[in-house]
């Protein structure tokens, strides 16, 4: 079977027709804005350090104060020398199924193996990760581990806009969802039913081509 792009599955897990759309427009890159928050995930020491109206100037989402806090609790643990300086940057992983980039790969020590690093533009929620993340995070543990040939036990996602790091482990739950999703994006041929979620439908820039009524616009139209 053909290798699926983890970003794809990110994608199924927010929407499956969008999805489509995005493959239909052969745009499955990242905005502009959403690059520039990664890069903040390279710049840690010095946003550390960095004074209210720096920071400012930075895509931050919280307030300066609580990001250097953020960046504070990261430093006091043990894995903020891997982050900083991580072993490999955009690492493309390429497992049995699902083909990836780890924004981070950090390097493994005597007790714990190598962990990859999915970088988010956006913000988590207030525990765990939002689920398009974190099926992109199996994916890329999944593909590790067929590359390395040793078990994967976690992935890390990665928030640099508030300076937030989760942990995402592979349960059976999550592997089971990760399954799901490579069969619904292997059978995408055609676009799959609309989503009834008005959340989600607002802010899609697909929404045109598929035609979904918001409640905003139904609103509108008297419906």
């Amino acid at each position: 079977m053909s290798l699926v792009a983890a970003s794809d599955l990110g994608r199924a897990a927010y929407c499956p027709r969008q999805l489509y759309y995005a493959r239909q427009a052969d745009d499955r890159g990242p905005p502009a804005e959403v690059q520039a928050r990664r890069e903040l995930a390279f710049q840690y020491p010095e946003l550390r350090e960095a004074s209210d109206d720096q920071l400012g100037d930075c895509p931050i989402a919280v307030p300066p104060e609580e990001y250097r806090g953020n960046l504070d609790a990261l430093a006091a643990g043990e894995r903020w020398g891997r982050l900083v300086d991580p072993a490999t940057r955009d690492a493309t992983l390429t497992g049995q199924d699902c083909r990836g980039v780890a924004h981070k790969l950090l390097a493994g020590d005597g007790s714990e193996p190598p962990t990859p690093v999915l970088v988010s533009g956006g913000v988590p929620p207030p525990e765990g990760v939002w689920e398009p993340q974190s099926v992109r995070a199996v994916a890329l543990a999944k593909a590790l581990a067929w590359e390395r040939e040793r078990e994967i036990p976690r992935a890390l996602v990665e928030y640099p806009a508030v300076g937030v790091v989760r942990p995402v482990r592979l349960t059976t739950r999550k592997t089971a969802r990760y399954r799901e999703l490579l069969r619904t994006v292997r059978r995408l041929a055609d676009p799959p039913p609309r989503l009834d979620d008005d959340a989600k439908c607002e802010s899609c820039e697909y929404r045109a081509d598929c035609g979904v009524k918001t409640r905003s616009l139904r609103s509108l139209l008297g419906r």
